[in-house]
């Protein structure tokens, strides 16, 4: 979490809290490409019917609706290649469409978004409720622009679980508060740079969805700057 000087604290908290917080690991990332993948056990969970995949249609990968509300001033770059394995780059797709809804959810003021449903299970749909619900609780949106890049990708033996990982640049994107429309502007620094693990599993009745189960992430990462 960015860790600002009191008052502005509190409130700045909320733009660290989605994303910056591991879920299932601590905050330094410790694994390497030999190791297996932590959380590649992960089970999946059913989306609500109403999530369920029926076709992409724009805004709707999978048949979900992970627009962002209207009036939501908030751009989610994704500045990466897919990679050429077919279940990775699904995998990949599915791990930007996990923070879209995240994102979507927060806008709409409600954990219990069909997307974030449908787009996660078991660790990483308890920590995207956990974190909706702290923004909201705050009573702040989020604003300006996050870019995630450098990305790689890499998959268990069988296929059916994939590392997501990728960098974050948080330095122009920022918490608003509902009530008054105050942007909750910061310096740029280290804060700022984050790297991400997302572990994505395959969900068993659909060709194309991918469920993130496992978040971990490392604050403060020079790597990414």
């Amino acid at each position: 979490m960015k860790r600002r000087s009191l008052p502005v604290a509190a409130a700045l908290a909320a733009t660290a809290a989605l994303l910056l917080t591991a879920c299932g690991g601590s905050g330094d990332d410790k694994s390497s490409d030999n190791d297996k993948i932590s959380g590649a056990d992960q089970g999946t969970e059913k989306p609500k019917k109403s999530a369920e995949p029926a076709g992409a249609a724009e805004d709707k990968p999978d048949g979900v609706d992970v627009s962002l509300p209207k009036g939501m001033n908030l751009d989610l770059v994704f500045d990466w290649d897919k990679p050429k394995a077919k279940n990775e780059a699904a995998a990949m797709d599915d791990a930007a469409n996990y923070l879209r809804a995240m994102f979507r959810a927060v806008g709409k003021r409600t954990a219990k978004d069909a997307a974030v449903t449908a787009y996660s299970t078991g660790d990483g749909l308890h920590y995207a409720e956990v974190q909706t619900k702290e923004w909201v609780k705050g009573g702040w949106t989020a604003t300006g622009t996050r870019r995630h890049y450098d990305a790689t990708t890499r998959s268990t033996t069988n296929g059916n679980s994939v590392e997501v990982a990728f960098c974050s640049d948080s330095s122009k994107f920022y918490a608003k508060e509902v009530k008054t429309g105050k942007v909750l502007k910061t310096k740029p620094s280290l804060e700022d740079f984050s790297y991400f693990k997302i572990i994505m599993v395959k969900y068993p009745t659909s060709n194309s969805l991918w469920q993130a189960s496992k978040v971990f992430v490392e604050e403060e990462a020079t790597k990414c700057q």
